[in-house]
Protein backbone atom coordinates (compact mmCIF):
# COMPACT_ATOMS: atom_id res chain seq x y z
CA UNK A 1 0.00 0.00 0.00
CA UNK A 2 1.20 3.26 -0.96
CA UNK A 3 1.76 6.13 1.70
CA UNK A 4 2.51 9.81 1.70
CA UNK A 5 5.18 10.65 4.58
CA UNK A 6 4.91 13.93 5.40
CA UNK A 7 8.36 15.23 7.44
CA UNK A 8 8.30 18.76 8.87
CA UNK A 9 11.55 20.25 9.91
CA UNK A 10 11.68 22.86 13.01
CA UNK A 11 13.83 25.38 11.88
CA UNK A 12 16.42 23.89 14.52
CA UNK A 13 16.67 20.48 13.10
CA UNK A 14 16.75 21.71 9.71
CA UNK A 15 19.53 24.05 10.55
CA UNK A 16 21.25 20.92 12.30
CA UNK A 17 20.71 19.48 8.65
CA UNK A 18 22.40 21.72 6.71
CA UNK A 19 25.23 22.42 8.49
CA UNK A 20 26.10 18.51 9.15
CA UNK A 21 28.42 17.73 6.01
CA UNK A 22 26.92 14.41 5.35
CA UNK A 23 22.82 15.77 5.45
CA UNK A 24 21.99 15.49 2.55
CA UNK A 25 24.47 12.18 2.08
CA UNK A 26 21.87 11.01 5.30
CA UNK A 27 18.98 12.13 3.18
CA UNK A 28 19.91 10.67 0.04
CA UNK A 29 20.28 6.96 1.66
CA UNK A 30 17.08 7.10 3.85
CA UNK A 31 15.41 7.67 0.54
CA UNK A 32 17.25 4.75 -0.45
CA UNK A 33 16.56 2.51 2.13
CA UNK A 34 12.94 3.21 2.17
CA UNK A 35 12.57 2.67 -1.67
CA UNK A 36 10.86 6.03 -1.92
CA UNK A 37 8.97 5.97 -5.37
CA UNK A 38 9.21 9.61 -5.33
CA UNK A 39 10.50 12.66 -3.07
CA UNK A 40 9.93 16.15 -2.90
CA UNK A 41 11.25 18.98 -0.98
CA UNK A 42 9.16 22.18 0.14
CA UNK A 43 8.42 24.33 2.78
CA UNK A 44 5.04 23.82 5.14
CA UNK A 45 4.22 26.30 7.94
CA UNK A 46 7.45 28.23 7.27
CA UNK A 47 9.29 24.67 7.83
CA UNK A 48 11.61 22.65 5.64
CA UNK A 49 9.22 19.73 4.37
CA UNK A 50 9.74 16.68 2.70
CA UNK A 51 6.56 14.49 0.89
CA UNK A 52 8.07 10.93 0.68
CA UNK A 53 5.79 8.01 -1.42
CA UNK A 54 6.81 4.87 -0.44
CA UNK A 55 4.69 1.28 -0.65
CA UNK A 56 4.84 -0.60 2.42
CA UNK A 57 3.24 -3.98 2.24
CA UNK A 58 2.74 -4.49 5.52
CA UNK A 59 1.91 -2.55 8.82
CA UNK A 60 5.11 -3.15 10.24
CA UNK A 61 6.93 -1.58 8.26
CA UNK A 62 5.88 2.23 9.59
CA UNK A 63 8.42 2.45 12.19
CA UNK A 64 11.17 1.53 9.95
CA UNK A 65 9.78 4.46 7.81
CA UNK A 66 9.40 6.88 10.58
CA UNK A 67 12.12 6.73 12.81
CA UNK A 68 14.76 7.70 11.18
CA UNK A 69 13.06 11.13 10.82
CA UNK A 70 12.22 11.21 13.99
CA UNK A 71 15.49 10.93 15.20
CA UNK A 72 16.31 13.53 12.61
CA UNK A 73 13.68 15.82 14.80
CA UNK A 74 10.87 16.16 12.09
CA UNK A 75 7.51 16.18 12.72
CA UNK A 76 5.92 13.02 10.55
CA UNK A 77 2.67 12.06 9.26
CA UNK A 78 1.86 9.09 7.43
CA UNK A 79 -0.74 8.95 5.20
CA UNK A 80 -2.50 6.47 3.20
CA UNK A 81 -2.55 7.06 -0.57
CA UNK A 82 -4.06 5.60 -3.97
CA UNK A 83 -3.12 6.00 -7.46
CA UNK A 84 -6.02 6.63 -10.22
CA UNK A 85 -6.03 2.40 -10.68
CA UNK A 86 -7.06 2.01 -7.04
CA UNK A 87 -10.02 4.84 -6.82
CA UNK A 88 -11.28 2.93 -9.85
CA UNK A 89 -11.10 -0.24 -8.15
CA UNK A 90 -12.88 1.16 -5.36
CA UNK A 91 -15.37 2.91 -7.27
CA UNK A 92 -16.35 -0.04 -9.54
CA UNK A 93 -16.72 -2.17 -6.21
CA UNK A 94 -18.34 0.94 -4.44
CA UNK A 95 -21.22 0.71 -7.61
CA UNK A 96 -21.63 -2.96 -7.88
CA UNK A 97 -22.96 -3.11 -3.99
Amino acid sequence: MRFIIIARFPTEAGNKMIDDPNGIKSVEDYLKKVKAEAAYFSEDKGERTFYIIVDMPRADMIPDVGEPLFHLGAKVKIRPAMVLDDVKKAMQRLQSS
